[in-house]
């Protein structure tokens, strides 16, 4: 089945505000040091392979797995510790919208297909307000483990800028 052909799914948005200039929210979403410093789950980390910022270009990474309870679970799912992920990019307009999709190919026993996202970044005073909004899983569990990972992963950029500013992360 093709994404074009796929049924419509669910989609859930998830908003935060960061102490951050929309020029640095954009470049932590865009560039390889961006992405490489926060992007991922708690647990995980990233090493870019190659980005290509354009509409028909692809972020291609690889999802590590590195603390201890990461490396379990994905032991006991048999699933690998590493694994190459492909986003690509269908909107590019800086610095307020991203969109891309991500193909999801490392679910047992699930056939590959493709999950879409929207980041829209707004500025907000001295913060910037992003929405990331996604489409739902194959299942219910999945969808909630990748509700749970967006949450986590954005945490992680919480706690990034915070360090960055020197301050406490924003409640």
């Amino acid at each position: 089945m093709t994404a074009l052909s796929q049924p419509a799914r669910a989609r859930f948005s998830i908003e935060r505000r960061y102490p951050a200039s929309l020029e640095q929210a954009w470049a932590l979403w865009t560039t390889r040091d961006g992405i490489e410093s926060w992007w991922g789950p708690e647990g995980f980390r990233v090493a870019v392979l190659s980005l290509d910022l354009r509409p028909g270009g692809d972020l291609v990474y690889q999802m590590i797995a590195d603390a201890p309870e990461q490396v379990a679970f994905m032991e006991r799912a048999g699933m690998p510790l590493a694994t190459e992920c492909r986003v690509t990019y269908t909107e590019v307009t800086a610095p307020q919208r991203l969109a891309y999709t991500t193909l999801t190919d490392f679910v047992p026993g699930v056939d590959p297909y493709e999950v879409a996202t929207l980041v829209e970044l707004e500025a907000a005073g001295e913060e910037v307000r992003i929405v990331v909004t996604f489409d739902a899983m194959h299942d219910d569990v999945w969808t909630e483990r990748s509700r749970a990972g967006h949450e986590s992963q954005l945490a992680k950029l919480t706690a990034l800028l915070a360090a960055r500013r020197g301050g406490m992360a924003p409640a």
